[in-house]
């Protein structure tokens, strides 16, 4: 008598298991069916055909135990991603202790962002202490580190200049600052806070990359410093560092001022591209250089001036953008005559203690200072009593310029068409989004605690390179991304004035919510990563008495995660 699993075909539907007997009468078989299998799970038929044709079978946890685990595939996409890049040799063309910890703080950094002593537990719980040989390093190892790449930056960053600003290309460059929480370092000063934090100091920092928004050059400054005066070194930089035949510097008007705009045209070999003021542009229209007739047909223009020798003047209207800011002026008009309201009814409630007048216009200032509507209103305080009226002429002064804006540029038509100059400027939004990383979710630049002015330095140029390792991984992975693949593509050939719009497949992606070549899920860089560290390295053990021995294993590659490695044009084992 035998016992064994049978599988019965069936045409249209899935094959029957069954459970039978079989014994020989004389010369004919027999067979008893015992049991239907077909519910049971595939690996459990394999399991009870080779126990029926008697092979010894164990549990797996009675062979081997799996000791620990480390969350692998998202360390080997960044590690890959930088020597790929080959940054680390970059960094330090040999291998060394130092080299080693920066580049595993990149990694860290671009992860996981954290305090250096935050980064020296957590990089411990996934493979990149072993990938990087730097388990057990301590904090103290981490700010010798950061000593050594402070001394190095210039010349990192005099070598990605070389890579990525080519001759002729443009250089985009923005500034912004950071809170700064500490109370002894020299670079901390009470200035313009972008965090909104009026009370806490700051440090100024600027980032220069290239057309395309790839970070090379990350300086940084004082918190009290102007965005103006942070221009030279990046003069100094393109002129005296590197032979350069020809670079156009792109910044915004608050930037790129008119006396460091004199400063470039000491420099034949730099450009410019940037914005007039406000100011200097009501002048125009004063001076009847600037027609608003102009726009009667077309939304672009080009103009020129004898304020501006030598200049090409790119006059641009956007009705969209007018009407937004005719409806913000309207909403702040609103907002500020309610507090003046306010204010004026309880300096009318106060008869017995009324208020002075130098109180009430204290208020008063407070108000329209905080809402910048101090040029559109006439106030009147006589006798602790406030009174006030639109300045009509004003509002409708400034309203006649909603939605202009003017780029002014050194560049001929030739080199820099109108249309082109238009896109140059806007192409700063690359900047912008360098900040927002820097300072979001992704690699927190701040909160800044370092005591040690070089220490703040290295801490800033560290987020940087991380940042540079993350703008190449997002245009590799941009496929399983919700970003627009054909955003580049787009911004070259739409109307530079009109509003952008995004390309039909990002719409596509929006709404589906997958790849369209694979249906695979669509992720954020982040939760592509956290995707990518579910591919584990396991450490095992042998259970077999007299042995010590343990092996590794990583786990196999999943579909997405074989797509991603592949657009990073890595081939991991």
């Amino acid at each position: 008598m035998a016992l064994y699993v049978e599988k019965v075909p069936n045409r249209s539907s899935r094959p029957t298991f069954l459970l039978r007997e079989a014994h020989r009468e004389g010369k004919r078989v027999r067979k008893k069916t015992l049991a239907n299998l077909t519910g049971w799970p595939e690996h459990s038929l394999g399991a009870l055909r080779r126990v029926l044709a008697g092979d010894k079978m164990v549990g797996v946890d009675d062979v081997f135990s799996i000791e620990r685990s480390w969350p692998h595939g998202h360390v080997e996409a960044v590690l890959g991603t930088i020597r790929k890049l080959g940054l680390d040799t970059l960094i330090a063309s040999r291998r060394s202790r130092s080299r080693d910890l920066v580049v595993a703080m990149i990694v860290a950094r671009v992860l996981d962002p954290c305090s250096k002593l935050a980064t020296t537990r957590a990089w411990e719980c996934t493979t990149l202490a072993q990938e990087m040989n730097v388990a057990g390093a301590d904090v103290d190892e981490l700010y010798d580190a950061l000593d050594w790449l402070c001394a190095r930056q210039d010349r990192i960053q005099n070598k990605l200049v070389k890579l990525h600003l080519k001759a002729g290309g443009r250089a985009l460059y923005d500034v912004s600052s950071s809170s700064y929480w500490g109370r002894h370092c020299p670079l901390a000063a009470f200035g313009y806070n972008r965090d909104g934090r009026r009370d806490r100091p700051s440090i100024v920092y600027g980032v220069l990359t290239n057309r395309e928004g790839c970070p090379v050059v990350i300086d940084v400054f004082a918190g009290n410093t102007a965005d103006p005066a942070t221009v030279p070194p990046q003069i100094a930089r393109l002129c005296e560092r590197f032979d350069l035949e020809r670079v156009v510097l792109v910044g915004d008007r608050g930037t790129l001022t008119q006396a460091r705009i004199e400063s470039l045209r000491e420099h034949p070999q730099l450009g410019w591209i940037s914005a007039l003021r406000a100011p200097q542009i009501r002048k125009l229209v004063e001076q009847g250089t600037l027609q608003l007739s102009l726009f009667d047909r077309q939304n672009l223009a080009e103009i020129s001036s004898p304020d501006y020798p030598g200049e090409r003047l790119v006059v641009c209207h956007n009705p969209l953008l007018a009407d937004e800011r005719r409806r913000k002026r309207d909403e702040l008009l609103a907002a500020t005559e309610a507090q003046l309201a306010r204010i004026a009814t309880e300096a009318a409630r106060r008869t017995k203690a009324p208020l002075s007048n130098e109180a009430l216009a204290l208020k008063v200032g407070k108000v329209i200072g905080r809402k910048k509507m101090e040029k559109h209103f006439q106030i009147a305080i006589e006798n602790g009593r406030l009174s006030w009226t639109r300045d009509q002429v004003a509002i409708e002064q400034e309203q006649a310029l909603d939605g202009i804006y003017v780029i002014r540029t050194s560049e001929t038509p030739v080199d820099v068409p109108a249309p082109d100059a238009v896109r140059g400027y806007k192409d700063l939004s690359h900047v912008e989004r360098a900040f927002r990383t820097l300072k979001g979710v992704d690699l927190r630049v701040r909160p800044i605690f370092h005591r040690v002015e070089d220490h703040v330095r290295a801490h800033f140029f560290l987020c940087l390179l991380a940042y540079y390792v993350e703008w190449h991984m997002r245009r590799a992975l941009a496929p399983m991304l919700f970003d627009d693949e054909d955003l580049p593509k787009d911004r070259a050939t739409r109307d530079p004035v009109a509003p952008a719009q995004p390309s039909p497949e990002a719409r596509r992606k929006k709404l589906e919510r997958r790849s369209a070549d694979d249906g695979l899920p669509l992720h954020s860089f982040h939760s592509l990563l956290a995707a990518l560290a579910t591919r584990v390295r396991n450490r095992c053990r042998v259970k077999k008495p007299g042995l010590t021995q343990s092996f590794e294993q990583i786990t196999e590659l999943d579909e997405l995660q074989k797509k991603a490695f592949g657009l990073l044009g890595l081939f991991p084992g």
